[in-house]
């Protein structure tokens, strides 16, 4: 019966329409209510939720990318991305999903890369002759890349539900040979449909050309030395890491490119506070629904209905896998790693999964909702940056989804993608 009230006045809420933040919040009040405890108890709750310092990471990894992305990092990137892959026969499908790799491990947005991207290579890709949904699928696909590839905004949110317990040194390194896989697995599909379709070549960029894009994109691909680098260094911690990035970034934009204007730097920082003011009320909120959802022991029996249906660990992670994707096209990604983490962290580590596999579980489970209506945040960027209707681009995304069931299939069941890095770096 209590996680009936819990659950139920959730699901009420979302239903008229009241947003995710607030459910929670109100819920969690109702839950209190019900189990009789105390609200001060819930404010407490909410005020832990935040009071944590590894939560500093995300506005510092949100602003960096945010000055990148306006700064002209993009248009480099993609220069650069050219310079490597450009001249095949579908090249700039390439360009598009190697300039997300890029970029991603700059923003650690998987909005900001569709954005970014796409306002760039989308009509150049339309204006060589591919067509437009599938040059919207491409960016959009690519774009799931952002949240495996370090620094992932969602592996520090992940951390945080899952009780600071998990690394998220550990989750950043866990994400890098994922992220490349889900990149080569795209590049794959991509090639094979442009020889199927007959798609334009890309020019060979002469050696002097090539020489100056590389040398312009340096600075910005140096983000991701200073930040991957400091850690495994031991030089910083993650949160640091990401202050010392948005130093950089802010250095990189005003200094070297100098594309962006002084008096325009107030309304990006307030954009970026803005977004940072929903995520915060978010996780306060989800913080006091998971510690309602402990006093009702809710995590406890849900892991006893998962292990009664089986013991096998890969039919249990099938059916999370199944539930994961059903919940990614119904919820955005943050409040579903907040309040699916508690419940299924001590389902799989009864099974002897790591946490940090679980971890990287999610992120491509959730990363494919971000791509799937009718909830699809990155989806629906794509769409509006491309000019298309929504329905136009999941068609083209069709065989895109069998991509990223591949590489989803290869990270459940092959722990070693996510845990060869960590164990090697971090000993």
């Amino acid at each position: 019966m209590d996680a009936f009230i819990l659950l139920g006045s959730f699901l009420a809420l979302m239903v008229i329409g009241m947003p995710v933040a607030y459910a929670l919040g109100l819920s969690a009040l109702i839950g209190a209510w019900w189990i009789d405890i105390p609200f001060d108890a819930i404010m407490i709750s909410i005020a832990s939720g935040v009071n944590k310092f590894s939560l500093l990471a995300i506005p510092f990894f949100v602003l960096a990318g945010a000055i990148m992305a306006e700064g002209g990092m993009s248009r480099r990137l993609v220069a650069f991305a050219s310079v490597l892959v450009g001249f095949v026969r579908g090249g700039l499908s390439l360009v598009n999903i190697l300039a997300s790799t890029f970029f991603g491990a700059i923003s650690g947005s998987s909005m900001a890369d569709t954005a970014s991207i796409g306002s760039v290579l989308i009509p150049e890709m339309a204006k060589k002759g591919y067509p437009r949904d599938f040059a919207t699928a491409v960016t959009v696909s690519g774009s799931v890349q952002a949240i495996l590839i370090p620094p992932s905004h969602n592996a520090v949110i992940y951390s945080l539900a899952a009780g600071g317990s998990v690394s998220i040194a550990a989750l950043f390194l866990a994400g890098v040979l994922p992220g490349l896989l889900l990149g080569l697995t795209l590049a794959i599909l991509c090639l094979f449909i442009a020889k199927k379709r007959d798609f334009p070549k890309g020019r060979v960029i002469p050696m002097r050309e090539a020489l100056r894009i590389c040398g312009d994109a340096l600075w910005g691909l140096m983000t991701m030395v200073i930040i991957l680098g400091g850690i495994l260094s031991g030089i910083f911690t993650a949160t640091e890491s990401a202050a010392i990035a948005v130093l950089w970034a802010f250095f990189v934009t005003m200094c070297i490119y100098r594309d962006y204007k002084w008096r325009d730097l107030p309304k990006l920082v307030h954009r970026t506070v803005k977004t940072l003011a929903i995520v915060m009320i978010l996780i306060g909120f989800a913080a006091s629904f998971g510690y309602i959802m402990t006093l009702m022991q809710i995590p406890q029996q849900i892991t006893g209905m998962f292990t009664s249906i089986s013991s096998n660990k890969y039919v249990v992670l099938m059916m999370i896998n199944i539930l994961l994707l059903i919940l990614g096209t119904l919820m955005d990604m943050a409040p579903l790693i907040l309040i699916m983490t508690p419940i299924l962290l001590p389902i799989v580590t009864t099974i002897g999964v790591d946490p940090v596999h679980f971890g990287m579980i999610m992120m491509v489970n959730l990363g494919m909702g971000l791509i799937t209506p009718p909830v699809g945040g990155v989806l629906f960027v794509g769409a509006a940056v491309a000019k298309l209707p929504i329905e136009r681009v999941v068609r083209a995304l069709y065989p895109f989804f069998g991509a990223l069931l591949l590489v989803l299939a290869a990270v459940t069941y092959v722990p070693a993608l996510s845990l060869w890095l960590p164990s090697l770096l971090l000993k």
